[in-house]
């Protein structure tokens, strides 16, 4: 398992790894229009604050995480997929946020890593519980997506 900088060129990849608006939004929340394309990614990247990761596993591209920076102090790590859903459920998710944790705390600055994830998304959050992250009970949001209200809950780790 391998984190490697994601590329303006990685990015029809991505395109064809979020095939409906439900996973898009899950994915990428209000910030990207389904279908996804290659300029909406373009644009995210040129962000200054944006740190976008290719996932690789045995060598082959499997996801894409990124780390965007907050402030001086913190990462939110965002966008967090495994591409394939038959790849889901071994394990890679958790590798992978690992790696970028890693990457994160490279930064003797940084001491808070947090994310945003929908209160569906159960197993997702079960990862990052696994991570050591918890959730900030008073920091909860509401979104809604085809009519339907989605909590979405902070979570955050410390150094």
């Amino acid at each position: 398992m391998l984190l490697v900088p994601f590329e303006v060129a990685d990015a029809l990849k991505l395109c064809g790894w979020i095939s409906n608006a439900k996973d898009n939004y899950l994915w990428g929340g209000p910030a990207f229009d389904f279908p996804l394309t290659v300029e909406q990614i373009t644009a995210h990247l040129a962000k200054p604050e944006v740190r976008p990761f290719l996932f690789l596993h045995q060598g082959e591209a499997a996801g894409y995480i990124e780390l965007y920076r907050v402030s001086s102090s913190e990462y939110r790590l965002c966008r967090v997929l495994i591409a394939s859903e038959n790849s889901r459920g071994k394990g890679w998710g958790k590798g992978m946020i690992s790696l970028a944790l890693s990457v994160a705390f490279e930064d003797p600055k940084i001491t808070i890593v947090s994310l945003a994830v929908f209160e569906h998304n159960q197993i997702a959050i079960g990862c990052y519980r696994a991570l050591g992250f918890h959730v900030m009970k008073n920091e909860t949001k509401t979104r809604e997506f085809q009519g339907e209200a989605w909590i979405l809950l902070r979570m955050q780790k410390h150094r």
